[in-house]
């Protein structure tokens, strides 16, 4: 799991609002809410009972607690004798990781051509307008497109021959708003982590992407999810994608046509962001769709999607 071996090198800071949590599973457990600290899974609910502060099992759960419960957690961890931690802890490979939000409560929200490069060949090779877009283009994926890494991406090949890859930073939201002003956006930012919009180009539908976008398994996410201050600057991060070992993606998210900001504002205007929701905030150039001769996603094709600071999910295609 080449993820967990980079992942060891890194170290958990115990600075207010820091954090890297996750939702694992063992051989002998169903989905647990843990936390990265010292290289090791810490389970969230027996931190809480060794803590005296009962704590959720789930990342929803954990996220309606408010963004308080970060600075709680950091101040219990420091608070907490090493040998205690021992009692309670998991080695990397002693877990497997789920999608950190394995089920959310509504549609991720998508946002389509959002890097310039991705206006440029999306307009050579699809329907779309060479034009850059006056306001963000949204589009949604079903809760039953999420899945984590290190599993499959369902290839149907009567539904799709044309099966196509997007890595993307994902935004979660941490408390409901309605009509935020750009201003104050970030305040509404629980934290990120890493999805694969995963597209069957010939499915759209008269322009309405959600048939294309919304498969299952078409959202590959995590490996873990970040709290918001453990990236410094979010419109200054590499993300990346390999195709079997071969890179086809490499941006930086300071590319975005609109910022993190920017979506936050708009969307909180035509609906109420609520905790819990996710924006999958577009895609660099680079896909299978705009590369001469186009190329797609096969069975056995192993997609590798990394945003800096948070980490790499891999996943496998495998057709039905």
């Amino acid at each position: 799991m080449k993820f967990l071996s980079n992942y060891a090198t890194q170290e958990l800071s115990n600075s207010k609002k820091k954090m890297k949590l996750l939702t694992y599973q063992t051989k002998d457990t169903e989905p647990r809410l843990g936390f990265i600290h010292n290289n090791q899974v810490i389970d969230m609910e027996d931190f809480g009972e060794i803590s005296n502060f009962p704590l959720p099992t789930s990342m929803l759960e954990l996220i309606d607690m408010g963004f308080e419960i970060i600075d709680e957690l950091n101040s219990m961890i420091a608070d907490t004798e090493p040998a205690f931690f021992e009692e309670i802890a998991y080695e990397m490979d002693e877990i497997i990781f789920l999608a950190p939000i394995p089920k959310p409560r509504k549609n991720i929200i998508g946002i389509g051509l959002n890097y310039t490069e991705h206006v440029a060949e999306s307009a050579r090779t699809l329907d779309t307008s060479n034009e850059l877009p006056q306001s963000p283009i949204i589009f949604s994926k079903p809760p039953t497109t999420v899945t984590a890494t290190n599993t499959n991406i369902i290839l149907n090949p009567k539904l799709t021959q044309q099966l196509d890859w997007e890595v993307e930073l994902a935004v979660v939201i941490g408390k409901k708003g309605k009509y935020v002003p750009k201003a104050d956006a970030m305040d509404y930012v629980f934290g990120y982590t890493v999805i694969n919009d995963i597209s069957a180009r010939d499915c759209r539908r008269s322009g309405q992407w959600i048939v294309s976008k919304g498969q299952d398994t078409f959202a590959p996410m995590g490996p873990v999810l970040v709290t918001k201050d453990e990236i410094s600057n979010p419109y200054d991060l590499n993300l990346s994608l390999k195709v079997n070992g071969v890179e086809k993606q490499n941006s930086n998210t300071k590319f975005m046509l609109f910022n993190i900001s920017d979506l936050i504002e708009d969307l909180s205007t035509v609906f109420t962001i609520e905790p819990g929701d996710i924006i999958a905030t577009g895609t660099p150039s680079g896909v299978g769709a705009g590369r001469n001769p186009q190329e797609w996603l096969w069975d056995g094709d192993v997609v590798e999607a990394t945003v800096e600071g948070i980490g790499t999910i891999t996943n496998t295609v495998k057709s039905i």
